[in-house]
């Protein structure tokens, strides 16, 4: 049998396993797929990497990144080219331990830029077509603004060419949700969407003057278009138990940042997938003053972290996680892979070490303050290292 790059034994590692760790253990791999996983040693002719004692852990699963959106558009209006900026953005997130992006676009019209609704397809198109030769397993998570009824007819045509893989909801009309006061509405967007003035005037009074009957009327369309090709649903910002029924009642099983604990507890019990942000638990809390992630973990409300928007922000927010809040380090990365895996219907065959599952893989050194991502393995292939 010949041996080929994808078959290898790593070896000399504490293993993070969805249950524990396994000490001095060893893993094997054979065609970009575990095989074998055990304390101790294993035997065979494969290719060797000896991890030095260093951890291997799962590769993480992110479900909700807008990074693409700074990287195509660093500053307003300095545009790069969609290709390069996936290019580049590629390689950061195999540096970063994301092995399965979920990149986030926003159909969001009367924000314009990026979120444009012709702009957001084009990207979303493109990732597709780029993800067989990316790094990492590339996918996309489309957020639909409900005010924004002109964005249907964009996500039915992508829906159905298979290119959405989890649909959001958002609503980031001022009053609710994120949003409590108008001015903390205009305070956001002039800052992040550098919107002043009487752009601003004109974004709240669209997106107040939506009727509730329309929203739920679009909204009761997308979740049978999803339904009819299993593309997972969530929603976002929500600041009340009569908001996680209402997601409920349309078969949402995932709530992203949650504004408060009181909802964020209100879906754990009601079993929805809670997603919080790394970076808001790298930072120590929410930029806006919404509810503290680190809270939410602390509390046992929140079964998944996100990147949100800095894939860095991952990797250290899980060792913050074990090493502040005594978070069992197999129980932090749950939180950054098998979980997010579960909640988009993909942990049959990636998000944890088992024996046959993928070999989404890193090798991590914890030695010091800040951990460090030696290598990292997507499908067997190895995809960053720093030798």
């Amino acid at each position: 049998m010949s041996i080929s790059d994808k078959d290898f034994i790593i070896e000399n590692a504490s293993l993070v396993c969805s249950d524990g760790i396994v000490e001095d253990g060893a893993l094997a791999v054979e065609n970009g797929v575990i095989t074998e996983i055990r304390s101790g040693g294993i035997p065979g002719e494969r290719k060797r990497i000896n991890a030095k004692g260093r951890l291997l852990l799962p590769g993480f699963v992110d479900i909700h990144s807008d990074a693409i959106e700074k990287e195509i558009e660093p500053r307003p209006r300095a545009r790069f080219p969609f290709d390069i900026a996936i290019t580049e953005l590629d390689k950061k997130l195999a540096a970063g331990g994301i092995t399965t992006m979920y990149h986030s676009l926003s159909f969001a019209e009367n924000d314009t830029g990026l979120r444009s609704n012709e702009t957001a397809s084009l990207i979303v198109q493109k990732i597709n077509t780029m993800a067989p030769n990316l790094s990492v397993n590339s996918r996309t998570h489309v957020r639909y603004e409900i005010t924004d009824v002109s964005a249907v007819a964009h996500l039915q045509g992508l829906v159905s060419r298979g290119y959405v893989h989890l649909m959001s909801f958002m609503d980031h009309t001022p009053g609710q949700g994120q949003f409590r006061e108008v001015m903390e509405f205009r305070n956001y967007y002039g800052a992040v969407h550098q919107k002043h003035g009487m752009e601003l005037d004109l974004l709240i009074e669209r997106k107040m003057s939506v009727l509730q009957d329309t929203k739920e009327e679009t909204l009761s369309y997308l979740v049978g278009l999803c339904r009819g090709h299993d593309i997972p649903l969530a929603s976002h910002d929500d600041d009340a138990a009569e908001k996680i029924d209402w997601m409920l009642s349309m078969g949402v099983g995932i709530t992203e940042f949650p504004v408060n604990l009181e909802t964020a507890q209100y879906a754990r019990d009601r079993g929805m997938h809670v997603c919080v942000g790394a970076p808001n638990i790298l930072r120590g809390g929410s930029v806006i003053k919404n509810l503290s992630a680190r809270h939410a973990v602390s509390e046992g409300c929140a079964d998944i972290i996100c990147s949100d928007y800095v894939p860095m922000a991952i990797l250290h927010a899980v060792f913050i996680l074990h090493r502040t809040l005594a978070i069992p380090l197999h129980e932090a990365v749950n939180k950054a892979s098998l979980y997010p895996a579960h909640a988009v219907r993909i942990s049959g065959h990636t998000g944890s070490l088992e024996s046959g599952k993928t070999a989404d893989l890193l090798i991590v050194d914890a030695s010091g303050d800040i951990p460090k991502i030696k290598k990292t393995f997507v499908a067997g292939r190895e995809v960053f290292s720093t030798h």
